[in-house]
């Protein structure tokens, strides 16, 4: 993170790196928007830096420009998805005025705002619930909760106490936040059994993996689309097993989603649910479903 901070302007920086210790410490966003006080996010706390005259669209530009290495070029097919992925695994998310081209977005300028969100391994962070999804064999498992939970950093942690159990791990990162991916390698520990595809769309991901890499298990975040469920149907299909994540607050929302069907199955025979009361990566509750009905070594 201190990389990033050297990248900002004098004016941001000097008052983030005069921040106290267990602020500065715990950095986890730093929200950056023209016209506007700056806002710092750590341990869940929101700190104004009340820097609204130094927050200029012109800064924005420069402070984007120095985190691109000023080569839009390199991170272009990043920027039409509204965020990059820099050294580290930090995610910078960017708003501003669209670009089309043929219906798609293919860039953004004029930034109007910049999310940096700090990405950091919690090593442990599984130990909590690993006796829950590989006690006497990895169960199918599903991490549900609201965002800034807690799930990408339970599944990264996840991945390497599984590999360092003797498994092969698969991970299908669409948005290079599990492995934190900078020019193709993980900045993290993640086992040395472990295998990853960056930026590729789950539902061919999934597919690839076991075509090319025999996991025993695969990981990857945030399902929702209909292809992402007959994917993992079909990794259920050749004997894999999948750990995975979604946005939700209960049961029922994650039940009446585009792949409800996996859970009405009981495709999942472990339902995690996340909290970020009293802080982020609670296990607020822990679900045990009867097994599947169809997937898996059946089909």
């Amino acid at each position: 993170m201190k990389k990033i901070i050297r990248k900002l302007p004098q004016g941001l920086r000097e008052k983030i790196e005069g921040l106290p210790p267990g602020i500065a410490d715990n950095l986890e966003e730093i929200r950056v928007k023209a016209g506007a006080d700056s806002l710092i996010i750590s341990e869940g706390r929101e700190i104004n830096l009340h820097d609204r005259e130094e927050s200029t669209p012109e800064a924005l530009e420069e402070i984007l420009n120095r985190l691109l290495d000023y080569s839009y070029y390199a991170y272009e097919e990043e920027l039409s998805k509204g965020y990059i992925t820099i050294e580290g695994g930090h995610r910078v998310g960017i708003c501003g005025r669209v670009s089309l081209k043929e219906d798609k977005v293919c860039l953004i300028k004029e930034v109007s705002s910049l999310n940096i969100r700090r990405s950091r391994q919690i090593l442990g962070a599984s130990d909590k619930i690993i006796g829950s999804v590989c006690g006497g064999g990895v169960s199918n498992t599903l991490i549900i909760s609201p965002p800034k939970c807690g799930k990408t950093t339970l599944l990264r942690d996840l991945a390497r106490a599984l590999s360092e159990r003797g498994y092969r791990v698969g991970i299908c990162d669409e948005r290079s936040e599990i492995a934190g991916c900078f020019n193709g390698r993980t900045t993290y520990d993640l086992g040395s059994r472990t295998d990853i595809l960056d930026g590729c769309p789950k539902g061919e991901g999934i597919i690839m993996l076991i075509r090319a890499m025999s996991p025993d298990v695969i990981i990857t975040d945030e399902i929702g689309k209909s292809e992402d469920a007959c994917a993992i149907e079909e990794a259920l299909c050749a004997g894999v097993k999948i750990i995975t994540t979604i946005h939700g607050n209960s049961f029922e929302d994650v039940a009446s989603s585009a792949v409800g069907g996996l859970i009405k199955n009981h495709i999942f025979e472990t339902l995690i649910f996340l909290t970020a009361t009293p802080s982020t990566g609670t296990v607020r509750k822990i679900m045990k479903l009867s097994g599947m009905r169809r997937g898996g070594k059946g089909c």
